[in-house]
């Protein structure tokens, strides 16, 4: 997935929920703590994300229709902030979930589904 975002970039806009701070940092604790980067290389990750252009948005706004939406399709309500925000900035949401993907595409309104495709389609070129 993160080649595949990397290649995407070019030309876009990048939003996402604060929540996205505290995945990453996470993250990157769990890569430390099994060794598959030592605490320099998390560091050095924590700081470029820090820096990069991706516009971070609240979500107190966004609580109510990821929860609505969690429960509506089974689904986590973080992986649900993200979905929400896009329907809030009427913007396409992105992911590398592909499994996320499917959930929205069954069981979510076709105004939301539409909104929603895996890095893998949109490099495919076909949303």
């Amino acid at each position: 997935g993160t080649s595949l975002a990397l290649g995407l970039r070019h030309g876009r806009r990048f939003a996402a929920p604060e929540l996205l701070i505290v995945e990453c940092a996470n993250i990157l604790w769990k890569k430390v703590q099994r060794g598959e980067v030592n605490r320099e290389e998390a560091k050095m990750a924590a700081s470029l994300l820090e820096r990069s252009d991706i516009e971070l948005f609240g979500m107190r706004g966004l609580l109510a229709k990821a929860t609505e939406l969690a429960t509506d399709i089974g689904h986590p309500a973080y992986d649900c902030m993200y979905v929400c925000l896009a329907m809030s900035r009427s913007c396409r949401f992105v992911t590398a979930d592909e499994r996320l993907v499917r959930v929205l595409h069954q069981k979510a309104p076709r105004e939301i589904a539409n909104l929603c495709v895996t890095l893998e389609q949109l490099s495919a070129g076909s949303n």
